[in-house]
């Protein structure tokens, strides 16, 4: 059995102990220095000789930050630098809008031919796919809730989709009798990434005791301050570049209280106007709830199967103002 070593009796055996200790480490100190040495010459040699490596970083001690996040398409900003066109659906049914029809990926190859006439000189579009993350449902549930929320699986096949395509990632939420903040939270995964934004579907917002489908649900601009400042704190915290916030509406009790919406900084705050018809009452509807001035941006929902005569790309672009998000159902 070993015998424990014997400590030190005296100042001088622990001086003499201190001494041999500092010889050893200078004698390991210039040992690795020489390694080092000898492995930067031979890789400076390599390098002389044409092999391609790059000993920049190593030559200098330091390697470079990495960037701060930027959009699909570029730079830090979306709104107004960008005109975003959006598909919006689900998968459980062709009835929830485009992404209900074919694969996350034929999906995207008709948005992008849809998404090319709103392009303009200066204002390059950016494909964004709306995926309602919680979706309402006819029955309750066993929460009561009336809401389902999409598996994590399938929101990323579609965040993995929209990155392929450079195009943005936009969960919508219809939260039934769930709190939005609640759903929204549930989120965080997702939305503490730089391509991926959020909507807020008031149609669906149900009180106690009511039932989507029989009541037009509605929410208030408290709620879509909350999360405003929300997804402002996750910019801040995670250096994001700005994050897109839509909020549905296609009647004037659907967003109480909107003159007291706020601007929340890195957040691009969007009142897309919802709704179905012809040509006419949907250009009167965007006069009446469309805004010229901050704090939020206009948005303009086009629907494939319930419009009557869809408005073109030129007849939408002839709206005033003109939108900055354009989306179809």
């Amino acid at each position: 059995m070993k015998t424990a070593p014997r400590r030190p009796r005296t100042i001088q055996e622990r001086r003499d102990i201190a001494r041999r200790r500092v010889r050893r480490e200078r004698q390991l100190a210039a040992g690795v220095t020489l390694g080092c040495v000898v492995v930067v010459g031979a890789f400076f040699a390599l390098s002389q000789g044409g092999s391609g490596i790059d000993t920049s970083a190593a030559e200098h001690g330091s390697s470079k930050a990495a960037p701060p996040a930027q959009e699909p398409r570029g730079g830090r900003t979306l709104l107004p630098d960008y005109r975003v066109v959006a598909y919006y659906g689900a998968p459980q049914d062709p009835g929830l809008g485009q992404l209900g029809i074919g694969t996350p990926h034929s999906a995207t190859a008709k948005l992008l031919a849809q998404a090319a006439p709103y392009a303009r000189p200066g204002r390059p579009v950016m494909p964004a796919l709306e995926l309602i993350a919680t979706l309402v449902t006819a029955a309750p549930g066993d929460d009561g809730k009336y809401r389902y929320r999409q598996s994590s699986d399938l929101i990323d096949r579609y965040l993995a989709e929209a990155r392929r395509a450079k195009a943005l990632l936009i969960l919508d939420i219809q939260p039934g009798r769930a709190r939005f903040m609640d759903e929204v939270r549930a989120y965080q995964r997702y939305l503490r990434e730089p391509d991926v934004g959020l909507a807020l579907d008031p149609e669906w917002s149900m009180r106690r005791h009511e039932i989507p489908g029989q009541v037009i649900g509605s929410t208030d601009a408290s709620i879509v301050n909350q999360a405003g400042a929300y997804l402002s704190a996750l910019v801040k915290r995670y250096d994001l570049p700005q994050k897109l916030l839509i909020v549905h509406q296609f009647t004037p009790g659907m967003i109480q209280h909107r003159r007291t919406l706020a601007e929340h900084p890195g957040v691009a705050l969007v009142i897309n106007i919802d709704g179905f018809g012809n040509p006419p009452n949907k250009i009167s509807k965007y006069d009446l709830f469309a805004k010229r001035h901050p704090p939020w941006y206009n948005g303009f929902k086009l629907f494939y199967h319930e419009d009557s005569h869809m408005m073109s790309p030129p007849a939408v672009m002839r709206l005033h103002p003109r939108p900055d998000v354009i989306i179809y159902e």
